[in-house]
């Protein structure tokens, strides 16, 4: 279990904290200042049904546009990876992000260190792996790229936009 480590934010992002869950089942990774949200997640089809719901977890196939209705209900959107491989919870997030959510949105499951670059870019705020993270290998990931060639949902400003301000605008 790892005490709360302030870890590299990459561009466009603040740092973030490595820090142990309630319960102390996993850690968390987290880029927010909020509170962590604390009530447990429920499915889609089981958020959609209950007034009082005010966390989500989102499985690999479901329809995040379904929420549109419903955002300003939310505080946390788990988005579960099966299997690294399975590129759909970037989409989710970018679409949640799209909608206007501004809320949390945490990766869980089958998360690897490698990937939450990309993952923050997308709209990911926290992650919760199923195999901890290391500090060390957190920074470097944050760090690896220090430009981005599009934009995205976080805040990083393309590489062509700083070599040619002139165009960026226009």
């Amino acid at each position: 279990m790892v005490d709360r480590n302030p870890v590299a934010g990459g561009p466009g992002g603040g740092p973030g904290t490595l820090e142990p869950a309630p319960g102390g089942e996993r850690d968390w990774l987290r880029f927010r200042d909020d509170p962590a949200p604390d009530e447990p997640a429920v499915t889609l089809d089981a958020f959609l049904d209950q007034s009082n719901a005010g966390s989500v977890r989102l499985e690999a196939g479901d329809d995040v546009r379904r929420l549109g209705p419903v955002l300003d209900r939310l505080r946390l959107v788990e988005v579960d990876f099966p299997r690294f491989r399975d590129g759909r919870g970037f989409s989710s997030a970018r679409v949640l992000r799209e909608m206007g959510y501004t809320g949390e949105i945490k990766a869980t499951g089958d998360v690897l260190v490698d990937l939450i670059y990309f993952m923050r870019r997308c709209g990911f705020d926290s992650f919760a792996p199923n195999v901890p993270f290391n500090r060390e290998d957190v920074n470097a990931a944050m760090s690896r790229y220090p430009y981005v060639y599009q934009p995205a949902a976080d805040d990083a400003v393309p590489i062509w936009k700083l070599r040619h301000p002139d165009l960026a605008n226009g």
